[in-house]
């Protein structure tokens, strides 16, 4: 993410105005704890924590990060508001070098489709992930080729599928701004390449 846009995020939890930022869990999320069983939770662009909270209430061990600082405090605030136990932190998606250990379940509401290296996001997500663990992600799609920033591409899913993962469900719609998008879901195989 360029600098002018790591600015812009910072400056909108300062002002309280990141329309990103419901303080609504989707039902997604919580159709997804409801089919598997809690384990280890990483939120990724975790914002003001909201779904930290909601995964922790249904027994998972979670932690989260985000690169704007605003948006930690106020999760951390809000989490010891709700009696919560987690763990958030500031951390980089194309470098977590706060974020250790294997996680079951790697959420992702709208970072993954922002980052500029997506390659260097999905060689920390795979390091992260344990064998056979879920990425929920979330993302709209850039419909203008000729257009550069945010937005998933054809090709950003072609180089998921290269880095370990496998396609479980699609459920394609449209966000508020009514630009096509899309819920994903993305299992990491139980084997490393060259492992079998």
């Amino acid at each position: 993410m360029n600098i002018s846009r790591r600015i812009k995020f910072n400056l909108s939890y300062i002002f309280g105005r990141a329309p990103w930022d419901s303080g609504i869990s989707p039902p997604e999320l919580y159709d997804f704890i409801s089919n598997h069983p809690a384990g280890r939770a990483l939120d990724i662009g975790c914002g003001t924590g909201t779904n930290i909270i909601t995964l922790a209430n249904a027994g998972w061990q979670v932690e989260g990060f985000d690169f704007a600082p605003r948006a930690v405090n106020i999760a951390k605030h809000k989490i010891r508001r709700a009696k919560a136990q987690a763990r958030v932190f500031k951390d980089d998606a194309t470098q977590m070098k706060n974020t250790h250990g294997q996680f079951n379940l790697a959420l992702d509401m709208g970072c993954f489709h922002g980052i500029e290296n997506k390659a260097d996001y999905l060689i920390q997500l795979t390091r992260v992930l344990a064998p056979n663990g879920f990425w929920l992600m979330y993302g709209f799609f850039n419909t203008d080729p000729l257009q550069t920033g945010p937005g998933l591409v054809n090709s950003d899913l072609d180089l998921i599928q290269h880095h370990n993962l496998t396609l479980v469900s699609r459920q394609d719609g449209f966000d508020k701004r009514e630009r096509p998008s899309a819920w994903f879901l993305w299992q990491m195989n139980d084997e490393l390449p060259g492992n079998k």
